[in-house]
């Protein structure tokens, strides 16, 4: 089996996978907010004496310090299996990395382009995950990702608004939307940040002329409906790809 770990701003998520499972047929997946590290040592130690692991590959977004608690947990779980930091490069998994320095893409932006490539193969793809930061790639029918956007998450945009701006109240990115102009300050500000948000995702399918919009991430459900684009919704798009690398490589 092999571990693959999405260690994210916020969270980290990972699944349990055979090599030639399926894309996204988990043995075991999950995720934790980084204060809940002792509760997935547990989980991954207890996954380990049931399954097997073979081999780990990372990708991880959230700095050193997150990097040095996924090692030690690691290697007291399953000391015997490699592991390997997900990083981006040139070509991978049939995906020509087109960022002017390849290095210099994000590594789950760069997993997240190869799992849409290998959903979507053929087509003209956008590439969302709304996470703390909301992500929006554009992959070519034959696999070349062009390059993207970047933008605050509905939580930073939420907390922003709360923080910089005299008398506004603090809203929960899963609020219910009212129909039309709202009436109230809270829907005001959840009406305006889901429509940036949902804005800027058809711009980007307008622009790349895009026959699928994948979107992913634990905003997702909240941005999705407003959509005026044809979508699907992907869980986990970052472990699909990373699944997805294993598989090229045989």
């Amino acid at each position: 089996m092999i571990l693959l770990i999405d260690a994210g701003n916020t969270r980290v998520k990972w699944a349990l996978v055979a090599p030639d499972a399926p894309l996204g047929d988990w043995t075991a997946h999950g995720a934790a907010s980084h204060a809940d590290m002792p509760q997935l040592e547990l989980v991954w130690c207890e996954a380990a004496a049931m399954h097997g692991v073979s081999r780990v590959l990372i990708a991880n977004v959230a700095g050193n310090a997150l990097r040095v608690q996924v090692e030690y947990v690691l290697q007291r779980c399953m000391p015997e299996a490699p592991v390997e930091w997900f990083a981006s490069l040139p070509a991978l998994a049939g995906l020509t990395n087109g960022y002017r320095n390849p290095a210099q893409l994000g590594c789950d932006r760069f997993a997240a382009a190869i799992a849409g490539h290998a959903l979507a193969p053929g087509v003209a793809a956008i590439v969302v995950n709304c996470g703390t930061a909301t992500t929006i790639d554009a992959v070519t029918p034959d696999g070349l990702f062009l390059g993207g956007m970047i933008l605050p998450g509905l939580g930073l945009m939420a907390s922003s608004l709360a923080r910089n701006t005299a008398q506004l109240p603090q809203i929960a990115q899963d609020g219910k939307l009212a129909d039309g102009f709202a009436d109230n300050t809270d829907d005001a500000i959840l009406s305006g940040i889901l429509a940036a948000q949902s804005g800027a995702i058809e711009h980007a399918c307008a622009q790349h002329q895009a026959a699928e919009c994948i979107i992913s991430g634990g905003a997702a459900p909240y941005i999705a409906p407003m959509l005026k684009v044809p979508y699907r919704i992907v869980e986990n798009i970052v472990l699909i790809g990373l699944h997805a690398a294993v598989r090229s490589a045989g």
